[in-house]
């Protein structure tokens, strides 16, 4: 068939890859090259060990006092409240007992699968030299701290059985010879893998797409002209398509196009920030992704330095960025690892396409036979991107995707 692909990052371009590999005519159509919008900027983690749904009892007690604090990870453009506040609401339903917990069983069926997929796609298109088997380390200075904000995830670890390490001592300083003597506890995620540049990985994904007939076109799609139960065309600024068949996967930028089609998907976006440190001129650099508990930001070794990456800004996807936050952590960098020059290369802000219940939406769209979506994948587009591409070919091909997608459709209730 002749498959439009609306979304060129990681997991557009996985779905596209997937089609193509299956002899399907594909086409990316996004304004920015593949991997260049929100998919560029990550910390670059393959984290297989993700289960805990970001709307838990945990979040939402600490909700207060991380709301008012100056420096918090989450932080909310209060004017903006009104229109996100039914999506805060569905986010408190979703964190009820039994709810969230269904979610993080369905969220673990997703990444348990996510490994296979990604090295399926490593091996074929040959990008096993931008992947490294790191793990990943969430350090604290105060154990108390460190109690404070692990206790759901180790919780939820156990529970499914996800190798993890409490880690202190000598056996941090072997993890990690960079951290600072003052950082005292750390949980060790070993199954974690790290990208050591995400836009190669995704570039390389579309390198192997191309060679399969696929190509990206540069345009801004505009509308879905629907018909019958059927897209008729996609509607571009740089003129209309006729595909048989859609997959859209356009992240937090996919709620406007389906609104038209009687489809209204709680999506918001997540807004995060990264600043690009220098490496270490002297000494060790960090050897794999730090996640600072106590100030909340994430320090991930990259080809062209170090990624701080920080928390979380709830705001419109169209408001411009306020970088002062960003600017404010670098200045912390010392306080967890040393001889990293706390100066700035570089500044970024994305997107995270995210629902209230944490899951995103997988599968045809209701009352639209040639319509796929896959968006909503919020902190784990690089994760999931694979298992996504995977199943989307799946569902193309009348095969069995080999897990229940009823969690992941696009009319369920989102609680």
């Amino acid at each position: 068939m002749k498959v439009v692909v609306i979304g060129a990052g990681i997991v557009g371009t996985c779905c596209g890859w997937h089609l193509a590999r299956e002899g399907h005519a594909v086409e990316l159509v996004d304004p920015l090259p593949p991997g260049c919008g929100t998919s560029f900027g990550n910390a670059g983690i393959l984290s297989y060990s993700h289960v805990l749904p970001v709307g838990h009892p945990g979040v939402l007690r600490a909700l207060p006092r991380l709301l008012l604090r100056r420096d918090s990870p989450l932080r909310l453009r209060w004017g903006y409240l009104p229109v996100l506040a039914p999506w805060l609401l569905r986010l408190l339903r979703a964190a009820r007992p039994g709810r969230f917990e269904a979610h993080a069983r369905a969220l673990h069926a997703l990444v348990s699968r996510a490994e296979a997929a990604h090295e399926a796609v490593i091996e074929a298109c040959g990008l096993r030299h931008l992947v490294r088997a790191s793990g990943w380390l969430k350090v604290a200075r105060d154990g108390d701290a460190f109690d404070r904000e692990t206790a759901w995830e180790r919780r939820f670890l156990e529970r499914f059985g996800v190798p993890h390490e409490v880690v202190a001592g000598a056996r941090l300083r072997e993890l990690e010879p960079a951290l600072v003597p003052e950082v005292r506890r750390g949980l060790f995620l070993p199954r974690e893998r790290r990208v050591v540049y995400p836009l190669d990985y995704t570039r390389g994904i579309f390198a192997d797409l191309e060679r399969r007939g696929g190509r990206w076109r540069q345009a801004r799609v505009a509308s879905l002209r629907v018909e019958s139960g059927r897209v008729r065309a996609v509607v571009t600024d740089r003129g209309t398509l006729a595909p048989e068949l859609v997959v859209l996967a356009a992240g937090v930028f996919s709620r406007e196009l389906l609104r038209p089609l009687g489809l209204a998907i709680p999506l918001e976006a997540e807004r995060g920030y990264h600043a690009t440190l220098p490496a270490p001129a002297a000494g060790p650099g960090p050897e794999r992704p730090v996640l600072a508990l106590e100030d909340g930001f994430l320090l991930a070794p990259m080809k062209d330095g170090i990624r701080l990456t920080t928390g979380i800004e709830l705001a419109s996807p169209y408001a411009p960025p306020d970088f002062r936050p960003l600017r404010r952590l670098v200045a912390r960098v010392g306080r967890w690892l040393a001889g990293i020059e706390p100066r700035i290369l570089g500044e970024w802000i994305g997107y995270r396409p995210c629902l209230p219940d944490s899951l995103p939406v997988i599968g045809f769209a209701p009352r639209c036979e040639n319509l796929l979506l896959a968006f909503g994948h919020h902190h784990l587009g690089l994760t999931l991107a694979a298992v996504t591409g995977r199943i989307v070919a799946d569902l193309v091909a009348g095969r069995d995707p080999g897990l229940d997608l009823a969690p992941y459709r696009a009319d369920r209730p989102f609680v």
